[in-house]
C-alpha cells in the first residue's frame, strides 16, 4: 500500500513578510531617532516657556501678567 505524498506547504504569505519588514523598519527608525536625538526633546516640558530669544529667562512679572486668551486656553 502506497500513501500519496503530502502537499508542500506554500510558505509565509507575502503580506505577512511585508508587514514584518515594515514593522522592523519602523522600530529601527524609532531606535535610531531616540539614540541620535534627532527628534528633539519630548515630554510636558517641551511646551513650557523657556525664556526670551536671547536665552535669558523671563522675569517672573512677565509670567504673572500673562493673560489667557478667551476660552481659558
Amino acid at each position: 500500500m502506497h500513501m500519496p505524498d503530502m502537499p508542500v506547504y506554500p510558505g509565509t504569505p507575502r503580506w505577512v513578510k511585508v508587514f514584518g519588514a515594515v514593522l522592523i523598519a519602523l522600530i529601527l527608525l524609532l531606535v535610531l531617532v531616540r539614540l541620535t536625538g534627532i527628534g528633539g526633546r519630548h515630554g510636558p516640558g517641551r511646551h513650557l516657556p523657556s525664556g526670551t530669544v536671547s536665552g535669558e529667562p523671563l522675569p517672573s512679572s512677565a509670567i504673572e501678567d500673562h493673560v489667557s486668551p478667551e476660552g481659558g486656553h
